[in-house]
């Protein structure tokens, strides 16, 4: 009976060792608004490109990496923290003409399905919404980097993602044909990320 018992509890012990890395692969993180932003490029009158940014950026990652498909991903972007460095242009892409940003406060990305195309490279599908329209978008991602601790203990890893999307389909700049703004918007995120305690 004794020694049943130990070898009961031993197989338990056993498993239970086996099973916590798996648990352990699972990490929350959140997005650094500091050090992240989600640039943007567009074609201007056919001949130049016009690039900008929106400078806040939040949102949290849970990240699986023995599994990545069960890893997610939820950012909000502050539609009003638009900037191409110059503030008229500002003004107007926030008003109703664009963004329409009293309206529209906020810039979604919802994942719905994340996937591993080769080793640091990721697929990431999801729902995209802008000024109140959600159309589905796939990131191409490359990361996350290998985490590391920052000077204050903090572990880091960051990503970079891009998608093209067209502006009409959000109704954005309706009025404006693509011989003035171009319809393709090119969008890169960088990102940094702190894993949560």
């Amino acid at each position: 009976m004794g020694q049943t018992f130990v070898r009961i509890a031993g197989s338990l012990s056993l498993a239970a060792a086996l099973a916590f890395p798996a648990v352990a692969a699972t990490a929350d993180w959140q997005i650094d608004p500091a050090h992240s932003a989600a640039q943007f490029a567009v074609k201007h009158l056919a001949i130049s490109t016009v690039r900008g940014a929106f400078t806040k950026v939040q949102g949290t990652v849970q990240f699986d990496s023995q599994d990545i498909t069960k890893s997610s991903v939820d950012v909000t972007i502050d539609a009003a923290s638009v900037d191409t460095r110059e503030p008229n242009r500002d003004k107007d892409l926030r008003s109703d003409h664009f963004f329409d940003v009293e309206k529209f406060p906020t810039i979604t990305f919802k994942s719905r399905k994340v996937e591993q195309v080769s080793p640091g490279k990721l697929k990431i599908t999801g729902d995209l919404t802008i000024h109140g329209t959600t159309k589905e978008v796939v990131l191409d991602v490359d990361g996350p980097s290998a985490p590391i601790k920052d000077p204050w203990g903090n572990q880091r890893m960051g990503v970079n993602a891009s998608t093209k999307i067209n502006r009409k389909d959000f109704g954005i700049g309706g009025n404006y044909p693509a011989a003035v703004i171009g319809e393709d918007i090119a969008i890169t995120i960088d990102s940094e990320m702190i894993q949560k305690k």
